[in-house]
């Protein structure tokens, strides 16, 4: 697999996506009604560092659920991927899970990190390889959502594994979450299988509280979008004059989190201008939480069969092994 080490054991990144379209992502969804921006953009250098502190907030379950899982099944699932994978994991973030899952995997031939942050991405990756010095570290920077080419590898790999773990898979529409899975299993091939995080429904109360912590980490999260605007594309927005709002939306089972201007006002990137009434929102985010029934139906509809869901204790949180159905005519390839 193509990566270059340093004496010491670091690693480079081997690609970077081109130019973002973050520029004209953010004028379309700020022109329509309602206003939106895609979550994806939450990840600067900033943004990453605050979604790192929300994952170590008391309210902030999902995390600690899927950690206890990973300590407790970590060895069925290593069983059940198999020995000699290439390991692809995508949205890695810090990678904090993923130790884990790497040291109990039988002769990993390779690990590949997506991600859309290049300094988050960097410093995560050159951990993984000092960490495991043994293993080839190949990150990528760039959207999982876009095709991306991954490095040759010179091994024998004996299947090719996508690793989804966190949440992030109810960022998208069930619609959309198809589309992406159709994507994984035409990438990991006939054979092939996907580890994903999956949220399931729960009481209201808990997943609300989850998303507005006290300590108002995630608000800053929310709001460091319209600051990045102001960095990056010259936006004169007043963070002071925005509210963060995240609350469950029962009919959707999803939560959603919006910016609320809290009074009428003008913003501008560049020389666009976009007028905001009071209490008029941005959609920022919603997260999706599935019944394992409901998450099943997505999964084959993708091409995958659910072949094992692992819970925690409390019944928070999921990580499901599927596997590709070799042959299905759902996943459309040139393989």
């Amino acid at each position: 697999m193509a990566i270059h080490r340093s004496p010491v054991g670091s690693i480079v990144l081997n690609r970077c996506t081109p130019k973002s379209p973050f520029h004209a992502d953010v004028l379309a969804g700020l022109s329509m009604s309602p206003k939106e921006i895609p979550s994806k953009y939450f990840y600067d250098e900033r943004g990453s560092a605050l979604f790192d502190r929300i994952c170590e907030l008391p309210e902030y379950y999902l995390t600690r659920a899927e950690f206890a899982i990973m300590h407790r099944c970590v060895a069925e699932m290593a069983e059940a991927l198999g020995p000699q994978c290439l390991l692809i994991e995508y949205g890695s973030g810090s990678s904090v899970k993923t130790p884990i899952l790497i040291a109990a995997l039988e002769r990993l031939t390779g690990y590949i990190p997506i991600d859309i942050s290049r300094e988050h991405l960097y410093v995560s990756a050159n951990a993984l390889a000092r960490r495991f010095p043994e293993l080839d570290v190949a990150p990528i920077c760039a959207d999982f959502t876009e095709p991306f080419e991954l490095p040759r590898s010179g091994r024998n790999n004996q299947r090719t594994v996508v690793y989804f773990p966190g949440s992030t898979i109810g960022n998208f529409t069930p619609e959309e979450a198809v589309e992406l899975m159709k994507q994984i299993a035409q990438q990991v091939g006939p054979g092939g299988a996907l580890l994903i995080g999956v949220d399931v429904r729960k009481p209201i109360e808990v997943v609300e509280t989850a998303y507005n912590d006290r300590a108002g980490v995630t608000a800053a999260f929310n709001l460091n979008l319209l600051a990045r605007i102001n960095r990056e594309l010259d936006g004169n927005f007043n963070l002071g004059a925005f509210e963060h709002r995240a609350f469950f939306n029962g009919d959707h089972s999803r939560i959603e989190m919006h910016l609320i201007s809290k009074k009428k006002q003008v913003c501008r990137i560049g020389p666009a201008a976009i007028a905001f009434e009071e209490g008029e929102n941005i959609r920022t985010e919603y997260s999706y939480k599935y019944r394992p029934d409901l998450f099943e139906k997505l999964a084959n509809q993708a091409g995958f069969v659910v072949q094992k869901v692992w819970m925690d204790e409390k019944r928070l949180f999921s990580v499901q092994y599927l596997e590709r159905v070799a042959g299905d005519s759902r996943v459309t390839s040139d393989e």
